[in-house]
């Protein structure tokens, strides 16, 4: 595939099966968020908003907790943009890193063979969750209701949101706050393709497009002082699909492949590692 570059009611961390106790568009806006409490530096202080109010919204305005109570053992991308993302991962985590899987599931899409220190994981059901077996603890929260982590400033060396962007309805203030928790030079890898639980995104993104998607989360890194200037991978399939597949999709018989988009940004700068 052709790959082209420009340049999270709360509950405890969990260590499985013990509680772990963690250290201590045009639905754009040009507001500035004044609410953040952290004094001094402007860095990782949200510059201004990206959303408006009615970009925010949901066709399905219950409680993201409720619509994720049932846990969902399947995979919500193709095979194809898996294994993009294992090979992402692969080439940008350093062995020994600890790792915050945001917005995670029964499966991290890790590389197997790579050895992390601590791959923490986030999400909203607590059975998925368990069981992913790459998860060394892991913690239940709505990001949409509380953006807070209860994890001490610069303790992660990569944070991972894969496949989740398209619900957050505050993420202006997650990006914040995977800022604060990232060490300097840490990574922020947000994958995303063009599936989602439509009623749960939120407007914004459902009226998107392809293109709009990965701009709108440049955005995000963009409305936080001191990310790196955001780098996109976009892949599409496309090039790689037969005319009989083609076809085959075009009367319902095969559904197209999965298109890969990632944007990567780093806190503060980018290391460069021999």
């Amino acid at each position: 595939m052709d790959s082209l570059r420009f340049n999270l009611q709360q509950y405890p961390i969990q260590l499985k099966p013990r509680i772990l106790r963690p250290r201590i568009t045009n639905n754009i806006s040009n507001q500035t968020d004044e609410t953040d409490p952290r004094p001094s530096s402007s860095a990782g202080k949200v510059q201004r908003l990206v959303l408006n109010n009615e970009g925010r919204t949901k066709l399905n305005a219950d409680p993201d907790r409720e619509f994720y109570s049932y846990p969902r053992f399947v995979n919500h991308v193709d095979d194809g943009f898996i294994s993009s993302l294992t090979e992402l991962y692969r080439n940008r985590l350093r062995p020994g890193s600890i790792v915050l899987d945001l917005m995670s599931s029964w499966v991290s899409h890790l590389p197997e063979e790579v050895k992390y220190e601590k791959v923490v994981g986030h999400g909203l059901n607590a059975q998925e969750l368990a069981r992913n077996p790459r998860l060394d603890y892991f913690f239940v929260k709505d990001l949409n209701e509380d953006q807070k982590f209860e994890f001490e400033d610069k303790y992660f060396d990569a944070v991972l949101c894969s496949v989740g962007v398209q619900y957050l309805q505050q993420p202006e203030k997650v990006f914040a706050e995977v800022y604060r928790v990232l060490k300097p030079g840490g990574v922020l890898i947000v994958s995303f393709s063009n599936r989602m639980f439509y009623e749960k995104a939120i407007r914004v993104w459902r009226d998107g497009t392809g293109y709009s998607r990965i701009q709108l989360v440049v955005q995000y890194f963009q409305s936080v002082e001191g990310f790196t200037q955001p780098e996109i991978i976009r892949q599409q399939p496309g090039a790689q699909i037969s005319v009989m597949t083609r076809l085959m999709g075009f009367i319902g018989l095969a559904s197209r492949p999965d298109p890969f988009n990632a944007v990567i940004a780093c806190k503060n700068f980018k290391p460069i590692y021999e």
